[in-house]
């Protein structure tokens, strides 16, 4: 029996959100999906950047995640490409996580989306907002790396 080509575990990264935040802590959390938005994942068509998490009832929910659908979707389907998401966590790891968010300046952004045992993840973390300086100081660490690494590519020719 043939094996399957190895597929990349990793669906979607939010970069923007490592930009914009502190990560306190990260979880693992399942997502509740349709069947043409797990066909979408498959095929990459999934944009994470705007997403964030609200806590609503004692529930968790993505919010700004888009899932494009398929060109090829049913016709008796109607494909909402941003509908609200349900995160799947224990119950006592979201009375842990509502117990920080409501402390003031967390908040839950989404890292990243990938495939584990064959189901969708999404990695969420509590976060803290950064300020402007803190912004800034990132980007002279990020090109600071990348001057280093171009001398050391032209120091090794």
């Amino acid at each position: 029996m043939a094996k399957k080509p190895e597929t990349n575990p990793r669906i979607a990264d939010n970069k923007k959100a490592a930009f914009n935040y502190f990560f306190e802590e990260r979880f693992e959390a399942g997502l509740v999906l349709e069947g043409w938005e797990v066909k979408s994942l498959r095929e990459g068509k999934v944009q994470l950047t705007d997403g964030y998490v609200v806590v609503r009832n004692g529930e968790l929910f993505i919010i700004g995640l888009q899932i494009n659908p398929l060109h090829t979707a049913s016709s008796h389907v109607s494909p909402d490409k941003v509908r609200t998401k349900k995160l799947l966590m224990h119950k006592a790891e979201i009375k842990r996580l509502i117990g920080k968010v409501e402390q003031k300046g967390y908040t839950l952004v989404p890292i990243n989306l990938h495939w584990k045992s064959g189901k969708v993840k999404c990695d969420i973390a509590l976060a803290k907002g950064k300020a402007e300086h803190d912004k800034r100081d990132t980007i002279k660490d990020r090109e600071g790396k990348r001057e280093v690494e171009r001398a050391m590519k032209d120091r090794n020719r």
